[in-house]
């Protein structure tokens, strides 16, 4: 059912594509007569353009993990209070945008800052092509702007790092062995609940595994405090963790295609990858080079177009 579902969505993409396509030219014809003005003509070749954008956008996310949901982490980086801020400013970014997409947002892990904003966060993002949407945000976000918290009003310029990796469902076999894994329960913090600050319902997962590159001995350390059941929080480490081993077995996948691939060109995990400048009203992809003055609206969730643009351009 599944794939049916999905071969129909690009037949149902061509068959409206088609018809407006018909309806432009038809429009042309009309225009010529005089039958239309200029600003109709425009319109329909605007909404045949965007329909036919809209579905090459839609064949840039066909690799297997695109359609999963998405676990998204933001760490504020060095800077204090500032990347901080930062920090809980690119969370509500995301969170806006995840808004407008009818995606569902579950916050899994939240540590305050010191004074203001946060330290670090994780999301969970769940509906159709999350990852595939949100991958593109994978990096280093760079923020230049006169600090409030400065008492010079200097400009300053923060750090957070961003970091997506796909939600993996049941559909996705991962094998984990239970003997690697210890647990750990601390008390939840934040408001809301009886249970809070008096029961152990926080979960801290620790997975230890070998490299198998460098035979190194490795950890991964997963805090869930979501719900106010200690085995609603652990259920979600799992899925957690099998999200982050999946991702790495696709990092691996990644680096062999790279080496057939090595004269295209590649993602830069990890880099920086965009910056944004409030004082020059300024936000700037540094991957595409696309770039907005809008810098408000993509604070409140419009980041579609740097989105677009990245995808267009190295989704393979």
């Amino acid at each position: 059912m599944r794939k049916i579902k999905s071969i129909k969505k690009w037949v149902d993409g061509y068959q409206e594509i088609k018809i407006a396509v018909d309806e432009l030219s038809l429009a042309w014809d009309f225009y010529k007569e005089a039958a239309i003005t200029e600003e109709e003509l425009d319109v329909a070749y605007n909404q045949a353009l965007q329909l036919i954008e809209n579905l090459e956008l839609q064949n840039m996310l066909r690799q297997e993990e695109d359609h999963f949901g998405a676990v998204l982490k933001i760490v504020a980086g060095a800077g204090g209070t500032e990347s901080q801020d930062w920090a809980s400013m690119l969370c509500r970014m995301y969170q806006r945008w995840c808004d407008s997409k009818g995606y569902k947002v579950e916050i899994v892990n939240w540590q305050d800052g010191d004074e203001a904003g946060i330290k670090t966060v994780t999301l969970q993002v769940e509906g159709d092509m999350a990852f595939g949407y949100l991958k593109s945000e994978n990096g280093v976000h760079r923020l230049v702007r006169v600090s409030p918290f400065n008492a010079q009003g200097k400009r300053m310029t923060s750090f957070s790092s961003v970091y997506v990796v796909p939600l993996v469902d049941d559909t996705i076999d991962i094998e984990i062995n239970p003997a690697d894994i210890t647990w750990e329960t601390f008390r939840s913090s934040g408001a809301g609940g009886q249970n809070v600050n008096k029961v152990e319902t926080g979960v801290r997962l620790r997975y230890r595994y070998k490299d198998e590159l460098t035979g190194e001995e490795k950890e991964i350390a997963i805090e869930n405090t979501e719900s106010r059941s200690q085995f609603g929080n652990k259920d979600n480490a799992m899925r957690l963790l099998k999200s982050q081993l999946y991702e790495m077995e696709l990092e691996k996948r990644r680096a062999a295609q790279q080496q057939i691939e090595a004269g295209k060109k590649k993602i830069e995990w990890g880099s920086q990858i965009r910056s944004y400048v409030f004082d020059d009203k300024r936000v700037k992809d540094h991957r595409t080079d696309y770039q907005t003055s809008n810098v408000q609206a993509v604070m409140e969730g419009e980041i579609d177009p740097f989105i677009k643009a990245y995808l267009m351009t190295y989704a393979q």
